[in-house]
């Protein structure tokens, strides 16, 4: 090697320019120029001797340079890296792999694409994957197992090293790091740079012309990391963090997600033995699901039975059970889950970013509520702080792992996260503060429900009855949209509203408020299980907070389900009821809506002429106070009954009438109802080519509407005005598009109901065993949805059972 070469190799280990070279030897950076450039090769002792001092040469190096200096044989040994690393021991500090590893086979195939060599090939870059997810998800446990399946790649040396960014201990510093890394390939610490950039460039000289990899395990950002990484292609380097690392650039980003059952189970068994699963294989499976896949979970559960060999694995679903010992049950020291979740709120609370600090401060509050999700508006309502605020700290937990994004908007807390905020929350908040958290969300889902009512009911008398809400709600631009909104929020919303009655004030006025303005959800989606719910005793409760118009319209509204559901009776009484009260307090409007209800009802059960009473009553006192909403409905009202009676004429003008009210005030909810009552009626009448004539102008309401459920309404009066006539394909083709319809929507009543039309027409065509499958269809989707219906296709099935189902029947319908 001649000197020019040999200069250059210990200048670019050392990091050095040509000009900080010159600077550190005292020498012109023409001298160095002209030596790299060999046009001198024997230079001065004392050149020799102030180079070989700046470069930090050791004795060995030294005597090589002057050697070759004076024109002597070339050294023994290469310079550079390769010297160094011929006289250091190739470095293998990779912890031992697990044997219990499990799963993951999708990310150790990841990381092995993008790091290892196949033979012969050149690399083009350093290859980076960083693998992200929250403590003890199981990251390092990852990344050993992979680099211990990458040795072979990287024949130069294998290096680890915990940057301890989420602890236990204060974080590792970069110039600290970079020293380890450097003493690990073979670098004299007393010529270490305390300066990080001259250290950086000093590491990527070392590890110039190598194949070496590394694992930085528990790094706190990318700011840690990229002054540790190689410069050039040949190493390549596993990092993991809590913290995204989405800024590392040519990363592949790899983040880790909780076990699957299957795979908890088969780790746990890893560690207690396939014999102590077998067993008891259902307390096994509840212990995996309370691990919630995390595997730190999984392992300090099965080494705490694995430790006793004689306690039943049902002793410890016990012990798991208790919600306040759950976190204690799985590791009280610093290698617990409640250490390790505790370590990465301890890094946001002691940040010097506000940011952090205010998702640290969240935390707690945001574990509070029940629910599966957790909504950027939720939480702006729980933290009383504006939406893009609330985005901001939800997005900076989700940094952190400490939450999941699942879809824009929308977040989800790990179990065991959930179970320490929920510590914490109990730590620093009394029943009442976090009771208090509670209604604030129900307020901000009165609010939106009362949106979704003006848009479903536009002319509905309850919405005067809103109360404001100062904070900010989600943009409808329609109905259909307000109520998908409610229908993905629902679950959620029950969750909270059950926490909130057991745990807070039984008799909130929050609770009549609600019932009241999910009415329109409710009635616009059949969701006649959970309004039967928020009804329990809520109209004793509106009374008692002095809410008198409020407990009328329950009392009204209470009867709703339960004609709906065929228990026409239940219904009557409730609004009879409802009506004395609507009189007693003076309100009209209710009044009128009661009588038009009682109307419809009473005609439904053949007591005709209480109903027309009724049916009278209601639009006399619409005309009386001018409102054409509740006239349209009277005159359908009269108009049913008017068909029921034979008076054609006199029911055919009731019904133009009240139709064109609702095309005039350009109501179409209303148009369509009107239409489907009037169908109905023609039905019943035995007027089948004007049922059917109703049910298409509905159907074409509901379609320029794009309402889903008004669709399946009108194909099921189709069904049964088709199958009337004896026409059973057509029928059938509306069913088929309206069972793909309620499966769409999860309407399992309607869905259920059209697999009794689907059935009967079964039946009657003779084909019984098939009819008989239908009946069970739509017994198992009736089931705990609608007990009235749930018990005709029972006695539908017993019919068919016993020879006396056969020719095709209409029955109830409604809307």
């Amino acid at each position: 090697m001649s000197l020019s070469e040999l200069l250059r190799a210990f200048r670019t280990r050392a990091g050095l320019t040509q000009a900080a070279l010159a600077e550190k030897a005292g020498l012109s950076e023409q001298a160095i120029s002209v030596l790299e450039r060999g046009t001198r090769s024997r230079p001065r002792l004392d050149t020799v001797r102030s180079l070989t001092k700046a470069l930090a040469l050791t004795s060995t190096e030294a005597e090589d340079f002057l050697s070759v200096a004076r024109g002597n044989a070339q050294p023994s040994r290469p310079a550079g890296s390769r010297a160094l690393a011929d006289r250091y021991p190739m470095p293998w500090q990779l912890p031992p792999a697990a044997s219990d590893f499990t799963g993951r086979s999708a990310q150790i195939d990841a990381i092995l694409a993008v790091l290892r060599a196949p033979a012969g090939a050149e690399s083009t870059a350093v290859g980076l994957v960083s693998v992200t997810g929250m403590g003890g998800i199981g990251k390092t446990t990852l990344a050993i197992q992979a680099a211990h399946k990458l040795t072979g790649s990287y024949p130069d040396g294998h290096l680890y090293l915990n940057l301890r960014g989420y602890g236990p201990g204060e974080a590792m510093t970069i110039a600290d790091a970079q020293r380890h890394l450097l003493r690990s390939v073979g670098v004299d610490v007393q010529i270490i740079p305390e300066d990080v950039a001259e250290a950086t460039a000093l590491l990527r000289s070392q590890l110039a012309g190598r194949r070496v990899l590394i694992v930085l395990d528990n790094a706190i950002d990318v700011t840690q990391v990229l002054p540790l990484l190689p410069g050039r292609a040949g190493s390549a380097v596993i990092i993991t963090s809590r913290g995204s690392l989405t800024g590392l650039p040519g990363a592949r980003q790899i983040r880790l997600d909780a076990l699957s059952k299957q795979e908890s189970m088969e780790l746990l068994s890893e560690v207690i033995g396939a014999a102590r699963m077998t067993a008891e294989p259902t307390a096994a499976e509840v212990l995996t699901v309370f691990s919630a896949g995390l595997p730190l979970a999984v392992r300090l559960i099965g080494g705490r039975l694995a430790t006793r060999p004689t306690w039943p694995i049902q002793h410890f679903v016990e012990l798991l059970q208790d919600d306040e010992r759950r976190l204690d049950s799985l590791g009280s020291d610093e290698t617990g889950v409640r250490a390790s979740i505790a370590s990465s709120v301890r890094f946001l609370e002691v940040s010097d970013r506000e940011l952090d600090r205010r998702a640290a401060r969240a935390l707690p509050l945001l574990t509070v509520p029940d629910g599966s999700d957790l909504l950027t508006a939720v939480a702006a309502a729980i933290l009383e702080v504006p939406p893009r605020s609330a985005e901001a700290i939800l997005e900076r937990l989700v940094d952190l792992n400490l939450l999941d994004s699942v879809t824009p908007g929308r977040y989800r807390f790990h179990d065991l996260i959930r179970a320490y905020g929920r510590e914490l929350a109990d730590r620093t908040m009394n029943q009442a503060e976090r009771d208090e958290i509670l209604v604030r969300v129900l307020r901000f889902y009165i609010a939106v429900a009362w949106s979704a009512h003006a848009l479903t009911h536009a002319t509905s008398p309850r919405l005067p009855l809103a109360t404001s809400y100062p904070g900010d709600l989600p943009a409808f631009r329609n109905r259909e949209q307000s109520l998908r909104w409610i229908d993905a929020e629902q679950r959620n919303l029950m969750d909270r509203y059950r926490q909130l009655k057991q745990s807070g004030p039984a008799d909130s006025e929050l609770f009549p408020e609600l019932a009241l303005a999910l009415f329109g959800y409710h009635e616009s989606r059949r969701r006649w299980v959970e309004m039967r719910e928020l009804g329990i005793g809520i109209v004793d409760s509106a009374r008692r907070h002095g809410l008198d118009q409020a407990a009328a319209w329950l009392q009204h509204d209470s009867g709703i389900p339960e004609a709906e559901d065929g228990n026409i009776t239940t219904g009557v009484e409730r609004i009879l009821v409802a009506l004395g009260m609507f009189r007693e307090i003076g309100d009209l409007v209710g009044e009128s809506r009661c009588c038009s209800s009682l109307a419809y009802l009473l005609g439904m059960v053949g007591r005709f002429g209480e109903a027309l009473e009724y049916g009278e009553a209601a639009l006399a006192l619409s005309r009386t106070i001018g409102d054409a909403t509740l006239e349209g409905v009277s005159l359908i009202a009269v108009g049913s009954l008017y068909d029921r009676t034979g008076d054609f004429a006199r029911a055919d003008e009731a019904y133009a009438q009240g139709i064109a009210l609702a095309e005039q005030a350009g109501d179409s909810r209303a148009v369509f109802k009107r239409h489907l009552n009037a169908g109905f009626a023609h039905l019943q009448a035995g007027r089948h080519r004007d049922a059917l004539r109703q049910a298409e102008a509905g159907l074409k309401v509901a379609r320029q509407q794009s309402d889903a459920t008004y669709e399946t309404e009108s194909r099921h009066l189709l069904v049964m005005a088709y199958a009337e006539q004896g026409d059973f394909a057509t029928a059938e083709e509306h069913i088929e598009a309206g069972l793909r319809l309620t499966q769409r929507s999860r309407d399992m009543v309607r869905e259920g109901r059209l697999y009794i039309e689907l059935a009967k027409i079964s039946a009657a065509r003779g084909q019984h065993s098939v009819a008989a499958e239908h009946l069970k269809t739509a017994i198992d989707r009736l089931h705990k949805t609608s007990e009235v219906h749930e018990a005709d296709a029972r006695e539908l099935l017993e019919k068919l059972q016993r020879g006396e189902l056969g020719t095709y029947t209409c029955t109830s319908f409604s809307i």
